[in-house]
């Protein structure tokens, strides 16, 4: 808590400091990170695996029923998930990746780049080892943590009201333990269950804007107690209870 508190600080007096004279610096390199540092202004037309992590935290500011491609290429829906990411935040919204906006997501994030209000063990209940399912551990791992960058987007846009995670990563005895679906998307780190408040009706419409190709929630058959959402590349939504 003190070390996400001193990053906000950092963030705000960068901010400040680059009013007073007038500027705002191009790079990213004005504050380190322990999780991930950026080192360029990234915009439109450029690439490389600094491109990824920036698409990987940005990829819940989309517009309903899009999913951002992490593909490491700078192309115009990446522009406009930053743009939309910067106006959460009240930053300039120019679509630009510089300073301003890697700090915010430096305040964002923790060491292990979960972002601030998810973690690791939330998003794995099953076994700490993240073995045992449809993909490699580490594949598993690294879906979980992009699910988990939609949900913050998505809780920011809720006006920062806590979300519940009951369930997330499964492995294939896990799975089958809890009587899930032999494809589930749970299998693949891919997936969370959401509980608790908002409603769930609230939860499953909110999550359209946040790059879910997977929703299910009330009137699914098995989701009246709560909602499920995924990062499959096809869109399937189904909460007939919620109108969807």
């Amino acid at each position: 808590m003190l070390r996400r508190t001193v990053r906000l600080i950092l963030s705000i007096v960068m901010i400040a400091a680059a009013g007073v004279v007038g500027t705002v610096a191009t790079a990213g390199t004005a504050q380190a990170d322990s999780c991930y540092t950026w080192n360029r202004t990234l915009k439109q037309g450029m690439s490389g695996s600094d491109v990824t992590q920036l698409q990987i935290r940005v990829a819940g500011h989309v517009t309903s029923g899009e999913i951002l491609a992490i593909d490491g290429q700078y192309g115009a829906r990446t522009k406009a998930a930053v743009t939309k990411f910067q106006r959460a935040y009240g930053l300039s919204a120019d679509g630009v990746a510089g300073s301003q906006t890697y700090s915010k997501i430096y305040a964002l994030q923790d060491g292990d780049c979960t972002p601030a209000h998810f973690t690791y063990g939330e998003l794995n209940r099953c076994n700490s080892t993240w073995g045992g399912g449809a993909v490699s551990a580490s594949r598993a791992k690294e879906n979980a943590k992009r699910t988990m960058w939609k949900l913050e987007a998505m809780r920011h846009a809720l006006g920062d009201r806590p979300i519940t995670v009951s369930s997330g990563f499964r492995s294939y005895s896990c799975n089958s333990a809890v009587g899930g679906s032999s494809n589930s998307q749970h299998l693949y780190g891919t997936a969370a269950d959401l509980t608790g408040t908002p409603s769930f009706c609230t939860l499953a419409r909110q999550a359209r804007t946040h790059g879910f190709g997977g929703i299910l929630g009330p009137g699914y058959p098995g989701h009246n107690d709560h909602v499920h959402v995924d990062g499959r590349t096809s869109r399937y939504w189904s909460a007939p209870s919620c109108g969807i």
